[in-house]
């Protein structure tokens, strides 16, 4: 499983590597089209190597990506969360009505008993 592990990961790097020497040209970014950047008399634009521009665009995806998942699968966890907390509850009662079942009991009588209910 460690091998191929390695291997996929070596031939991600190979792929990036080999994007990145094909698309090493210099581009330029603009944030607003031309017309607007005429409108506000501003022009934010940015010079980069193309291949730097597709990774951004991929970590920028990615990253949107997993905010939203984590945000849907907010009512999942808090379930779960809730869950938990009621399992935790209902052991504490268990517990507490086992020793009250068995208060007047001998020691031995009483695990004796207790071992018999978890069978």
């Amino acid at each position: 499983m460690r091998l191929i592990r390695i291997l996929f990961w070596g031939l991600v790097a190979l792929c990036l590597i080999v994007l990145g020497i094909a698309n090493r040209d210099i581009v330029t970014l603009q944030a607003l089209p031309t017309p607007l950047a005429g409108l506000f008399g501003v022009s934010p634009d940015i010079a980069m190597p193309l291949f730097v521009v597709i990774l951004l665009g991929v970590a920028l995806g990615l990253l949107i990506g997993f905010v939203w998942e984590w945000l849907r699968e907010h009512k999942h966890r808090s379930e779960v969360r809730a869950r938990r907390k009621e399992v935790v509850r209902l052991e504490r009662e268990v517990g507490r009505l086992r020793s009250e079942k068995h208060e007047g009991q001998d020691d031995v009588l009483a695990l004796l008993d207790a071992q018999g209910a978890r069978r």
